[in-house]
Parts: structure tokens; sequence; C-alpha cells
């Protein structure tokens, strides 16, 4: 993408508001929560597997992971977390138990009782252990996809900056949305046009107000709070949930040195290091990504 295209999608970030005009032009459904309107997409049938996403990038980050369910037989549940893609910008703190209660409240409209196979990727893992947490009985198997929230976890310098009052909120409103828009598709291994589509997917979410807004609460209140986060990891360790992780072992936004944490925390999970993977594994490489998830998903 040209550095014109960029300043081009950039000039759109944040001057549009997310009202039901927008909605009836997305794809997918929507639904009125009491945490926030959702948006989320169902499809298919059999087994109901729900697809958590990460810090930035929407729902769409699943779409090649999706796809695959939906081919080898199973129910696939993917939505925008709150403040995130097209799901409403609720002005709250965007905490662990925040998005767990979404997630709680997604499950009880659209799937009653039953038990679900939860997937999280990156800042998904803290909100899918905070689910846990609370209600291990609606869970039948957990996959994460190296997830954020180990506190072995050493920040980049400019996370620590957007941490501090004042200083963040100047940076997240100045350049938060243009640096993210740049590093989100920064580790994936695919020609160039693929990118391209994927960042264009991207920026349709950061057009929309309050995007920032949502980022910066997000990573103070989530992706930061790391001993926290890992406490939830070892309660649901604690469940005996059946669990798969994988890892990319070239990840720079979740390093692979914090799955040697993840390991001592929840010992019993299935683990598996991707040589050579990215952050972004689930969308540029989905056949090594399925070779474990599925076989994982048919054991008894």
């Amino acid at each position: 993408m040209t550095k014109e295209r960029r300043k081009q999608f950039a000039r759109e970030f944040g001057k549009h508001t997310l009202n039901a005009d927008a909605r009836a032009k997305a794809e997918g459904a929507f639904i009125d929560l009491p945490s926030g309107n959702t948006h989320y997409e169902l499809r298919g049938e059999g087994e109901l597997c729900v697809l958590v996403h990460g810090y930035a990038v929407p729902f769409f980050l699943y779409d090649k992971v999706a796809d695959a369910l939906v081919e080898n037989g199973y129910r696939v549940l993917r939505y925008d977390l709150l403040g995130r893609g097209l799901s409403e910008r609720v002005r709250r703190r965007y905490t662990p138990e925040l998005f767990a209660r979404q997630l709680k409240e997604l499950l009880d409209a659209l799937a009653g009782e039953e038990k679900v196979h939860l997937f999280a990727t990156s800042m998904g893992g803290p909100v899918v252990t905070a689910f846990c947490a609370a209600y291990p009985e609606r869970v039948n198997k957990l996959i994460f996809y190296a997830p954020a929230g180990m506190d072995t976890f050493k920040p980049p310098f400019y996370m620590y900056l957007t941490a501090c009052p004042l200083i963040g909120d100047i940076l997240f409103a100045v350049c938060g949305d243009k640096i993210l828009f740049k590093n989100c598709a920064r580790e994936i291994k695919l020609p160039q046009d693929e990118v391209d589509a994927y960042l264009e997917k991207l920026a349709v979410s950061l057009n929309y107000k309050g995007f920032c807004r949502c980022a910066l609460s997000s990573l103070r209140n989530t992706i930061l709070k790391t001993k926290k986060a890992t406490g939830y990891f070892r309660k649901t360790a604690a469940q005996g949930i059946p669990t798969l992780c994988l890892w990319g072992t070239a990840d720079i936004t979740m390093p692979f040195y914090m799955s040697e944490r993840f390991r001592e925390v929840m010992p019993q999970a299935e683990f598996h290091a991707l040589e050579g993977a990215g952050h972004i594994f689930i969308y540029d490489e989905i056949e090594n990504t399925m070779q474990y998830t599925l076989p994982f998903l048919a054991e008894d």
C-alpha cells in the first residue's frame, strides 16, 4: 500500500458516527445487549465454536479460521468486542470483566445454556479466562492463539507512555489510530495485495468515532494488567478445561518468551510452537493453524 493510499485512509479515521444507518449497510447481524450493541456473525451447523479476537482487529481476523471450522462441520459465532469493528463504543473502562460480560450476554441470547468451544487470540486471552473464571460450566474446550495476559510481558516503551494519564491521552488523540493502522499488519507474511485488503477491512473500524478512546482504555485496563490476567489463567487452569495453545516463534507482538510462562500457569494445556510464525498466523498460516486445531476439537 502506498503512503498516499495510507494517508487517504487516515483522513477518514474518526470522522464517522456508528449509528443505525451505518449498521444497516453492514454485513452480519447486530444485537442490543445490556453491555452494548454488538456486531456478530453466526453460521454453520454442529458444535458451537465462539471466536474472540484481540486488541485492535475485529472479527474479520478469523475469516479463514471460521471458514475452515464451518467446512469441517462446526457452527461458528464470531463477534466484535465492544469498541472495535461495528460494536458500540461504550463509555466504560475496557476491562476483562466488561468483555466477559459482553460474551456472557451474547451467549445467553444466541446459544442459551449450550456448552461451547472458546477460541481466543492475543487480548482475547484475558477475556475468555475472565469468562471461564465465572462460568466454567459453559465451556467445553479452550483454544488459545498467542494470548496476551502473561505477567512476564515486557511492554514496549510507547505502551508505558500511553499508560500515563494525560500523556497517553494526547498521544492516542493525535496519532493512536494511525500507529495502530500501520502496525496491525506488520507481521503478516502474505503478498502485498492481501495485506492491503486486510488493512482496508481494518480501516472501516478506525473510521468510526471512539475507537482510539476504547483502544487506549483497553491497553490500560486489560493489556497492561498482566498480574490480574495471569490470575485468571491460573483459575481457568484449575478448572480442568481441555486446552490447546499455539504460538509463533517469530511473534513480536506477544513475544514467544511469554509462552514459557503460559506453560507454567497452564501446565495441562497441549502446546505447539509454530516455527517462524508471527502474531497473525491465524490469518496467514491457516493450514498450519488448523492442523492442530481440528484434531484437538475432534478428541473425545
